[in-house]
């Protein structure tokens, strides 16, 4: 194998235990020796002919509390085009997902943004490119805890406070953490931080 290779088999390698950290924190089901693959296993797995095969990388994974299957697809395309796009499509019909998450590593074009917002109202998909997952970001020590909150959950929040949606404080939907957990508009985030006089600091932030 090339050193190129090799250097970008470590690179993916680090993106998929980000990926594998991110599906889990969301609540599926993703077992430790999914998310703690040593590098030579991950080598054979994926660079055993001498180049990097992303096909296989791509897999389903049910969610904790029955919302449906999620499919990861690793596109092998350096510029996702339009056909890449149809081939994430039908790989999610076939196992019936209506979550998806669209791995790329260079340009996504026009013709694949403009389906992902075309089907946009059928299926719930993101888009991630492979430099921002090099590194799990919420796991940073100056990072606080974040926690999506249940429909429940807000409601009794908004109760016990009277407030209103519009008064509670603003998380992006485009901001970093609220796109690792895959925040949707309306849903709030429940932030707790460590305080040196109250030993913990809660907030919370709805997604705009």
């Amino acid at each position: 194998m090339s050193h190129e290779a090799d250097r970008e088999l470590a690179r993916l390698w680090r993106v998929s235990r980000t990926v594998h950290e991110m599906v889990r924190d969301r609540g599926y089901l993703v077992a430790d020796y999914e998310v703690d693959v040593p590098f030579e296993q991950f080598k054979n797995d994926f660079g055993a002919t001498g180049s990097v095969d992303r096909g296989p990388m791509s897999f389903s994974v049910k969610h904790g509390e029955d919302e449906g299957t999620l499919y990861v697809y690793f596109c092998a395309e350096k510029n996702v085009s339009k056909a890449a796009m149809k081939t994430f499509i039908t790989s999610m019909d076939k196992i019936g997902a209506k979550r998806g998450i669209i791995i790329w590593s260079e340009k996504m074009s026009p013709a694949a943004k403009k389906t992902l917002q075309e089907l946009a109202s059928e299926y719930h998909l993101e888009d991630f490119q492979e430099s921002d997952l090099l590194v799990n970001i919420t796991r940073h020590f100056l990072v606080p805890k974040h926690q999506i909150m249940r429909k429940e959950e807000k409601d009794q929040l908004i109760k016990r406070y009277r407030l209103k949606e519009t008064q509670l404080p603003r998380i992006m939907i485009t901001d970093p953490v609220a796109r690792y957990y895959g925040m949707k508009r309306g849903q709030v985030m429940r932030i707790e931080r460590a305080s040196e006089t109250a030993g913990r600091y809660i907030t919370y932030r709805i997604c705009m």
